[in-house]
């Protein structure tokens, strides 16, 4: 049903029906709208003649969060990260683990507002190497992710996407030429968990990880949340680890992470360590160098290893660094293979700290 006119941003990639409908062009759902409608992610609505972002802008929170947590291991390790989300998504999993942001339909009580260029002067001001879009997915707030990273690089803050990859190719590439790394979620491999789960299509994930990885430079990295019967099969595991390593190869660091009950998905167990140890031995076995475990006490399958001797390159217990085995070139200090990442000469010391961070006040302070 119709409702009256949304103010917003005005949003870029929608085309004009010729039954009056006006179409939203930025993932593959492509929304038809009349007049006063939003799209599935709740974010994205028509008003007159157009497609606007109503959460332009304006955030559910900022919070300083070790670079681990997106998670991302081998991109400026041990270092601080500024961390935002808005409201609403585009996927509707019932396994959500960040529900209370991503479903949320209360736009006006979006906590924080800040412009692009405030976000940028908070990340140097805050000493965080970069910012993340994260919490909910910024595929569906794209103009203010780009314009947000347009504005970080201007002050030599480097970007990172959080990511589901459900979104069309000319969307996908405008991101891609102004964020410096992503993580993706490769929620499953089958079709059927993809539509039963979250009504979308593995195969559009699937070409959005090949774009990143083979044809721009974004540094790139995979997390799979295995759920205990649904997408934690040998069988599974076994022909996502042989996709990945024949379409995008061994160097991308894939994390395994425990589920746990929540959302509308209450009745399944939380993942028991063994299935994440599992999934990280198949990978391994198909040449994977870089696999993790996550959500879990592990630091052995939290650590980086040296794929030619077997040295531990990066010690992690949680998000705390344990140990640097890197010498200033990104090599294995004992072999001198490479490690596959982007790394600075020495890691940051930020630790597992979570800093809640209220750009208003941070503007008031400049």
């Amino acid at each position: 049903m119709a409702t009256s006119a949304i103010h917003g941003f005005p949003a870029r990639y929608w085309t004009s029906l010729p039954d009056g409908q006006i179409q939203c062009d930025v993932c593959p759902r492509r929304c038809r709208l009349q007049e006063g409608q939003r799209g599935l992610c709740f974010v994205r609505a028509r008003s007159g003649d157009e497609i606007v972002l109503t959460t332009y802008g304006r955030s559910s929170g900022y919070c300083v969060d070790p670079i681990e947590k997106k998670p991302l291991n081998h991109f400026l390790p041990g270092t601080p990260v500024l961390s935002f989300g808005t409201a609403g998504c585009n996927l509707t999993c019932r396994f959500c683990q960040n529900w209370d942001i991503s479903k949320s339909r209360e736009v006006e009580t979006l906590s924080d507002e800040a412009p692009p260029e405030r976000i940028a002067r908070a990340a140097v001001a805050l000493e965080c190497r970069s910012v993340a879009f994260t919490y909910n997915d910024p595929v569906i707030f794209l103009e203010y992710c780009v314009d947000t990273a347009i504005a970080c690089r201007e002050q030599g803050i480097k970007t990172v996407a959080v990511t589901a990859g459900y979104i069309e190719p000319e969307p996908l590439q405008e991101m891609a030429r102004h964020i410096d790394a992503a993580n993706v979620d490769l929620k499953a491999f089958s079709e059927s968990f993809y539509q039963k789960l979250c009504s979308a299509e593995l195969r559009r994930v699937l070409e959005s990880l090949e774009y990143l990885v083979n044809e721009t430079a974004v540094w790139v990295e995979i997390t799979t949340l295995l759920i205990p019967g649904e997408n934690d099969s040998d069988e599974e595991i076994h022909a996502a680890s042989r996709w990945v390593a024949d379409r995008l190869g061994v160097d991308v660091p894939w994390h395994f992470t425990a589920f746990h009950p929540d959302f509308r998905m209450r009745d399944k167990q939380r993942t028991p360590e063994h299935t994440l140890q599992r999934a990280r031995t198949i990978a391994r076995s198909y040449g994977h160098r870089y696999v993790f475990t996550g959500n879990v006490h592990d630091p052995e399958g939290g650590s980086s290893w040296c794929h030619a001797c077997g040295e531990r390159l990066i010690g992690r217990d949680w998000y705390v660094l344990t140990d640097w085995q890197l010498d200033a070139s990104g090599g294995c200090r004992r072999c001198g293979a490479a490690c596959a990442g982007v790394f600075e000469v020495s890691p940051g010391t930020w630790g597992a700290r979570r800093q809640p961070v209220r750009l208003a006040d941070f503007e008031a302070r400049a």
